[in-house]
């Protein structure tokens, strides 16, 4: 070894098995300690990460925080990493992880001067393939991670290599050969020396060392035994350093690094899962955050409103906060997970402040409403066209009070175009609130009106379809489905004639699981426990709270008309219960199916089972700013918004889009989605001996309670399906708003905000500027093939063509004042 670099940092979880609280007092006598020590010892350098315990020591002690400025002046603290934390690195989209650097990259320019180029994420529990583009195009050269291990995940070389993006992009990366730091103070030694030992042939070292988790960081005891040990070795420099050193010194030297094309998993897979009202809500506050920016920038482009960065900005980073990496994962203590839906529920409310104010400065110039019609708005917030289902609730005049019922006719560009009326919300046996249900196509970047006339009839049209022979059979042009009366699953469903799934399909199986959230003794969760079963009718009429007399088939029609027909099944398996609604449409073939349970078990685990009729297939997902083939059939995986099976040889697709799961697995065929685990809170298995959880009480369990899911199922051809999945899950998931109300009038109705001109590139992002008066448009190409599209922003006159190479990141600083679109890197930086 030519030199060892030691790494001194302080790992701190700002929530864990604490409170926020908690962290921020830790992070004040972590950071005045280690300054202490960068005082009082010549050559000690200290590095840290992380904007939010910097925000912490800048608020709470304002004259240690200065204190800190200087030491990075002098090159005795060395600010590494520089995000806005340590998030999970598999869940966050691709975008969350741009706006993780972006913010933590400005915050650190400003108070610091400094931008670091190695970043730092020793403690999440694995990484995507996904992020080595955004590095690269955020200024970072290097990545140094800690888990998974060798073991896990085995690499060419255990620690350096180099690491390659979906699109090519490089960096070099290196896994740590111990851990991020020392267990505790005293036993640096022994851990020096065992390093020394191991790994002498390596020509360049880096060991990381300071106490951690709870913080702590160096000690005078570690100091001393470390210079002893460099006192002990004089062939060659053991030095105190900074991770740009180490790569910078490889870089030198040309240490030779393997490649690797694909993620860094992987290590507790039951964080994919583990509370999963915290990934629910996080998905919908990404979502409705990027949603609501196109719509503002579009607005605020063209003067309908003053672009509120202030806001935008703090709903962000309650986002950033809650992606960390003990939050998102579930492996946190019951006070965590309150605090981090609180989190979320924060900023989800700025953003329904903001969506509301935005929607109405973008319905301006639409004409009033007649006296005959109700007025409904959608605003489709993607550049292209959306066809589907909408929905929205209104109140009718007048209530009825006289048994009849209020039909709603919609109209949509001078046509009527399919209208549904379903149950609304609400259960009042009147004849007043109105759920509608619109079969349109929505145009692209901008406000859609429906105009609705009501006819009076004398009852509700009852349902068509019914259940015959003990099942339910679906019928229309494009797709045949047949739901099994006995079982309440899907056992046929054809698209186009041609078969797609094998009977049994959507199947709520249960699994023996562990009271461990993280899960670090197993990959998969394959020890069956027994299935959901459909009630009998007297179980299913008393579960559903109506009066026994009734005795209602647990499998039954809810729903019928022009838009879609609604089947409902009520299952049940020990002390829960599950209801599955199959939304069947009258037009084109996606099936959407909406389950609600009721879980009251403990140690278990519930997935779906929907066997696929293919050819050998492969699973697919989707990864941030990626797709990527899964190995589903060997582990617990983790993908976004999508997963798939893909069948080469016959040319078929399934695929399943939800709305806020990450964990699956591919066992025989089967696309297997994980709902949801019950294991007890932060129960780590730290030994072969001592019980995960106190054997004399009651321990509470993870998601216990009534939880809800969305899934929209769709199949047909191989490369149709490839190309049309990520801007369907984008639809379903970044849902364009409607509202009825009555318009004014006034003012002239603004023009569309972005359009693009391709049938497959995406908008990622739409906002403005973190340090200009420009935009920023973001695009991505998600299927790995190159293509152009043609950028067009109405409202600036600009119509550009654009190449986008596979899998690429495209980002353009949009002028409003010389009206023109320029290429920029991730931080927003001219090219």
């Amino acid at each position: 070894m030519k030199q060892l670099h030691l790494i001194c940092n302080a790992h701190l979880d700002p929530y864990w098995l604490w409170e926020w609280e908690e962290g921020a007092a830790e992070a004040l006598s972590t950071f005045r300690t280690a300054a202490d020590f960068c005082d009082e010892h010549d050559g000690f350098v200290f590095n840290h990460n992380e904007v939010i315990l910097y925000r912490w020591v800048e608020e709470y002690e304002p004259i240690l925080f200065a204190r800190i400025q200087r030491l990075v002046t002098a090159g005795k603290w060395h600010i590494m990493g520089g995000w806005y934390l340590q998030p999970d690195c598999n869940m966050p989209s691709g975008e969350s992880f741009v706006r993780q650097i972006l913010m933590g990259r400005l915050y650190f320019k400003e108070k610091f001067g400094v931008e670091p180029t190695t970043a730092i994420n020793f403690d999440p529990f694995g990484h995507t393939r996904g992020l080595v583009q955004i590095l690269a195009k955020s200024g970072f050269d290097s990545y140094l991670h800690c888990r998974p291990d060798q073991k896990d995940c085995p690499l060419p070389d255990a620690a350096d290599y180099i690491w390659v993006g979906y699109d090519g992009s490089e960096v070099a990366a290196h896994r740590t050969l111990t851990w991020y730091g020392t267990p505790r103070t005293g036993m640096i030694k022994g851990t020096l020396e065992k390093y020394l030992d191991e790994h002498s042939e390596r020509e360049v070292g880096l060991f990381t060392w300071g106490v951690g988790n709870h913080g702590g960081g160096p000690s005078r005891v570690d100091l001393k035994d470390i210079t002893a040990i460099i006192e002990k070795n004089p062939d060659f420099p053991i030095i105190h350093s900074t991770p740009e050193a180490y790569f910078g010194e490889c870089r030198d030297r040309d240490v030779k690094r393997p490649r690797h094309e694909g993620d860094i998993n992987a290590w507790a897979v039951g964080c994919y899962t583990s509370q999963i009202r915290i990934k629910q809500k996080h998905r919908l506050l990404e979502n409705e955050l990027y949603a609501v920016e196109k719509m503002i920038s579009t607005a605020a482009l063209q003067g309908r409103m003053n672009y509120p960065q202030d806001e935008l900005r703090e709903a962000l980073h309650d986002l950033l906060v809650a992606e960390f990496h003990d939050i998102l994962p579930g492996s946190s203590v019951p006070a965590v997970e309150d605090a981090g839906l609180r989190l979320l529920e924060h900023g989800l409310e700025i953003i329904s402040r903001l969506k509301a104010r935005v929607f109405f400065a973008l319905a301006d110039g639409q004409a009033k409403g007649s006296e005959t019609s109700i007025p409904v708005f959608i605003y489709n917030p993607h550049p292209y066209p959306l066809e589907g289902i909408f929905q929205c609730e209104f109140n009718l005049p007048n209530a009825r009070l006289d048994g009849t019922f209020t039909q709603i006719h919609a109209c949509y560009d001078g046509t009527e175009i399919p209208c549904q009326v379903e149950q609304e919300i609400s259960n009042l046996s009147i004849d007043w609130r109105k759920r509608c249900l619109f079969q349109v196509r929505l145009k692209p970047s901008q406000m859609n009106r429906i105009d609705c006339r009501l006819e009076v009839l004398d009852a509700k049209p009852a349902p068509v379809i019914a259940a015959q022979d003990g099942a339910i059979t679906f019928e229309t042009e494009e797709l045949s489905l047949f739901i099994n009366g006995t079982t309440g699953l899907i056992d046929r469903y054809l698209v186009k004639g041609v078969e797609y799934l094998r009977p049994g399909a959507f199947q709520p199986i249960v699994m023996n699981d562990s009271v461990d959230p993280w899960e670090t003794r197993t990959m998969s969760f394959r020890d069956p426990a027994g299935n959901f079963t459909l009630m009998s009718p007297e179980d299913g009429t008393k579960f559903s709270g109506l009066d026994a007399s009734l005795e209602l088939p647990s499998v039954r029609v809810v729903e019928d008309g022009p838009v879609r027909s609604v089947v409902e099944a009520l299952l049940h398996y020990g002390d829960s219960f599950l209801v599955l609604i199959y939304r069947l449409p009258k037009q084109g073939t996606e099936v959407e199916v909406h389950v609600r349970v009721y879980w009251n078990e403990k140690n278990k685990l519930l997935k779906l089972a929907i066997p696929i009729a293919a050819n050998k297939p492969q699973y697919w997902g989707q990864v941030a700013y990626g797709c990527d083939i899964l190995p589903g059939e060997k582990r617990e995986v983790i993908a976004q918004k999508w997963t798939a099976a893909i069948s080469d040889s016959d040319r078929k697709a399934v695929t399943l889009i939800n709305d806020g799961i990450y964990g699956s697995d591919f066992v025989e065929g089967e696309i297997r989605p994980t709902l949801l685990r019950s294991p007890a809170y932060s129960a780590l298995p730290l030994d072969e001996t001592s019980p995960l959880v106190p054997p004399d009480r009651m321990t509470p369990r993870i998601d216990q309670g009534e939880r809800q899911y969305t899934f929209w199922i769709n199949a047909g051809d191989r490369d149709e399906r490839l190309e049309k999945i990520d801007r369907e899950a984008l639809a379903h998931n970044e849902k364009p708003m409607a509202l009825s109300f009555y318009p004014s009038g006034a003012g002239e109705a603004p023009s569309p905000g972005v359009l693009l001109s391709d049938d497959v590139v995406q908008m990622a992002a739409f906002k403005r500027s973190e340090g200009s008066d420009a935009y920023i448009l973001r695009l991505f190409e998600p299927t790995g093939v190159a293509r152009t599209t043609n950028v067009s922003i109405p409202s600036l006159g600009i119509s550009q063509k654009v190449a986008i190479n596979r899998f690429e990141i495209k980002s353009f600083l949009v002028d409003p004042s010389s009206k023109t679109l320029a290429a920029c890197d991730l931080l927003e930086r001219a090219e």
